[in-house]
């Protein structure tokens, strides 16, 4: 089944984000695998079935299919919503700038606040349970009554209760750990292993061996953020029996500062080069972990005479004020070593800072979660009465009340989407007249004779192209994420004094009563707004569960996040291009082997497409030729992700491939569009004159009258398909004659 009619020349087509079926991608209605399994594989018209829609004659075609990879299975599509923080911080670091003087410092600084995401994950989880359940809501009969589940936990003293509700985060650490290695599985093993081990570096090439590796790495980062987590629970576990005295407890208590500090110093160090250097180090910390684990379990669980104190449990506002503090100063110092000056280079989109940002919104997300979760089990809890300052409970009520920090992580949540509402809205505004000219002028040149009959229609074309340019408007969009972080970092100091937003008000106001009751509303909005948010992520989560067509929709954005390997966060979900690269570079070479190989991307399969090709090796890229059509290579990637698909980056793709490259694109595509030629938006500039024969403008739609065969007039295509227009078949035709 390997070999199809069509001579020694493949056409390999690559989809993009949410590709759809192979069907879809070879436009032929019968298909086979002849290569690969389920997760992905390669497949060809059934012989005798007839060729694949949009074929050249003389050329087979063979269809790559990677989204199930993403979509393929529902728990992992739907355990992506739950991630998305640790996918962020992943994320982040991939947007720094293209020079590399210091990039080992941009690692350090988002891999500490990669640890401090997974400290939040637990302190949410335990505010939930040893703080709201077992210090605020078990000791008051009227939180507890009618409520067996929570009844019994009445007649254990504090310390046993306390190490009993522990057990749940550590449960939660556990299955986050769970869903990035259980889902890892389908992607492991593909690339070949490097002959020499090499040290971890941070300014890596695409084209370097061992570049796609996304198990190294995470392997690593995942013991020591199970120390970092576990030592948090030990912490907020430890504090909380404070009141009972004793040197055990002193000691119990530094030493989970130790495994914390520990984590903290091995994030930033590099990761080891042998497996040998790595069970030297992690065996010792994991051992360490689970005795200081088991030791705080059992000093809570032999602790008698707590005294219980009213509030919160001891320390954990405070612990949780802290870590927002950390998290603040983390992205401000990488948004200031971000934008500082630097020795050489260019200055990147928006001066680099889209990697603080990235990074900022990684916090805000990771925040949002924790407050949802905290104010909506003590709103279960209360029985529906929101806790407040300005609500005074009864003495034998629970008192109920979450951390001042997320009282402030609502409001700055209610502030940030007005904010980001109204930029988006004036920057559609602002830009529309700029962009409908632009359209104007590309109308006119298109069709410049057009009956008056048309006119309805060339309006309806201009209107396709100038929406077509909101691409190109992504600065204020991500400014607006900076003004969102900044919101949330002006809290940090109130946070840790605990002053809440109520208090402050208060305190500044002339009329405090008014004041504080408007400010509590305003506060108590945020929260359900936070609430509904995260609500609906999870109700997204479930119809992804479902529903078939619900989880490629939820997939095509987790194809944007997870393309990049994970080596800051190791539970994010992980790294699908490190099973698609390799498995792509293999096939490309056993076709090559045999033939000539034209490698045909589409959207982000050119990103997926370029990737393999800076991997094959220099024999067979001579049998190699790349395609690509309505890709974001330059109009998005390039600005993005400069230190790996910058300019420099793009122009060595188009050396070791002699220049055999066309790049299909259309003015009505709102994702793709040219790569090299300066007169039609491209920004990559080689110096090499092979360059203004790779960008082919295609006119959408073909023509604004009707066919005297048709009845309608031609459709707008916009990005999907390229494959149906003649250029298509003329490149992959020119492409094929180039190979030698």
């Amino acid at each position: 089944m390997d070999t199809a009619p069509g001579g020694d020349t493949v056409e390999l087509r690559v989809h993009g984000v949410s590709g759809g079926t192979a069907e879809k991608i070879l436009d032929h209605p019968i298909v086979d695998r002849v290569a690969g399994d389920g997760h992905a594989g390669f497949y060809r018209p059934r012989p005798g079935a007839g060729p694949a829609g949009g074929a050249t004659a003389g050329i087979a075609v063979e269809a790559y299919r990677w989204g199930a990879l993403t979509a393929g299975t529902a728990v992992r599509t739907a355990s992506m919503l739950l991630l998305l923080p640790f996918m962020l911080s992943n994320l982040a670091i991939r947007l720094r700038p293209a020079s590399t003087d210091r990039s080992a410092l941009f690692a350090v600084l988002c891999r500490l606040l990669a640890g401090t995401l997974t400290a939040a994950f637990v302190l949410s989880a335990v505010g939930v349970t040893l703080d709201l359940v077992g210090w605020q809501c078990v000791p008051y009969h009227r939180c507890r009554d009618g409520r067996p589940y929570l009844s019994w936990l009445h007649a254990l003293p504090m310390g046993p209760r306390l190490a009993l509700l522990a057990l749940v985060p550590l449960f939660g650490l556990r299955v986050i750990w769970r869903l990035g290695a259980r889902s890892a599985r389908a992607f492991e093993g593909f690339g070949a292993p490097p002959s020499r081990p090499q040290p971890f570096r941070v300014n890596e090439s695409l084209s370097l061996p061992g570049f796609w590796d996304d198990e190294r790495t995470p392997a690593w980062l995942r013991r020591i953020h199970v120390t970092i987590g576990a030592g948090t629970l030990d912490v907020s576990l430890l504090a909380g029996i404070s009141s009972a005295e004793g040197v055990a407890g002193r000691i119990l208590f530094v030493a989970a500062l130790g495994l914390l500090a520990c984590g903290g110093v091995l994030l930033c160090l590099p990761v080891p080069a042998t497996p040998r250097t790595v069970r030297r180090v992690l065996r010792p910390l994991s051992g360490a972990t689970a005795a200081v684990t088991l030791l705080s379990l059992g000093y809570a669980a032999l602790a008698r005479d707590i005294r219980l104190l009213p509030g919160q449990l001891p320390g954990y506002e405070g612990t949780v004020g802290g870590l927002i503090a950390a998290q603040g100063l983390l992205v401000m110092v990488l948004a200031l070593v971000t934008v500082a000056p630097r020795a050489a280079g260019t200055r990147p989109f928006l001066a680099g800072l889209g990697m603080p940002v990235v990074a900022a919104a990684s916090v805000t997300v990771a925040g949002a979660l924790a407050a949802a979760l905290v104010f909506r089990v003590a709103d279960f809890l209360d029985r529906g009465s929101v806790p407040g300052p300005i609500r005074p409970d009864p003495s034998d009520t629970a008192p109920l009340d979450p951390p001042v920090a997320y009282w402030w992580a609502a409001l700055a949540g209610l502030a940030a989407l007005v904010i980001a509402t109204a930029a988006a809205s004036l920057t559609l505004l602002v830009t529309r007249r700029r962009r409908r000219r632009r359209a104007a002028r590309i109308v006119e040149r298109d069709y410049p004779d057009v009956p008056a009959r048309e006119t309805n229609r060339r309006e309806e074309v201009r209107e396709a192209i100038a929406r077509s340019r909101v691409a190109e408007e992504l600065g204020p969009i991500l400014i607006t994420f900076l003004v969102m972080s900044s919101l949330g970092l002006a809290t940090i100091a109130f946070d840790v004094i605990g002053i809440g937003p109520t208090q402050l008000v208060g305190r500044l106001t002339a009329e405090p009563e008014h004041a504080t009751l408007l400010t509590a509303y305003v506060t108590d909005g945020g929260v359900w707004l936070i609430s509904l948010l995260v609500i609906g992520l999870m109700i997204l989560a479930f119809r992804s569960y479902r529903s078939a067509q619900t989880r490629r929709t939820v997939a095509a954005l987790w194809d944007l996040g997870d393309f990049w390997p994970r080596t800051v966060h190791p539970f994010a979900p992980p790294c699908y291009a490190a099973r698609a690269v390799p498995e792509l570079a293999k096939r490309v070479s056993a076709l090559g082997a045999r033939g000539k190989v034209v490698i045909s991307g589409h959207s982000h399969g050119s990103v997926l497409a370029a990737a393999t090709i800076l991997q094959l090796p220099p024999d067979v890229l001579r049998r190699v030729a790349l395609l690509t059509h309505g890709s974001p290579l330059s109009r998005l990637y390039t600005r993005l992700y400069p230190a790996y698909l910058g300019p420099r980056t793009l122009c060595d793709l188009g050396d070791r491939l002699d220049w055999r490259w066309r790049n299909l694109w259309r003015d009505t595509d709102p994702v793709g569009g040219p790569i090299f030629d300066p007169s039609e938006g491209g920004n990559v500039a080689c110096g090499a004159p092979e360059t203004r024969s790779v960008d082919v403008r295609l006119r959408d739609p073909s023509s604004l009258t009707i066919d005297p065969a048709d009845t309608v007039p031609p459709p707008l295509e916009r990005h999907w398909p390229y494959h149906t227009r003649t250029a298509y078949q003329t490149a992959v035709r020119d492409l094929a004659a180039r190979i030698g």
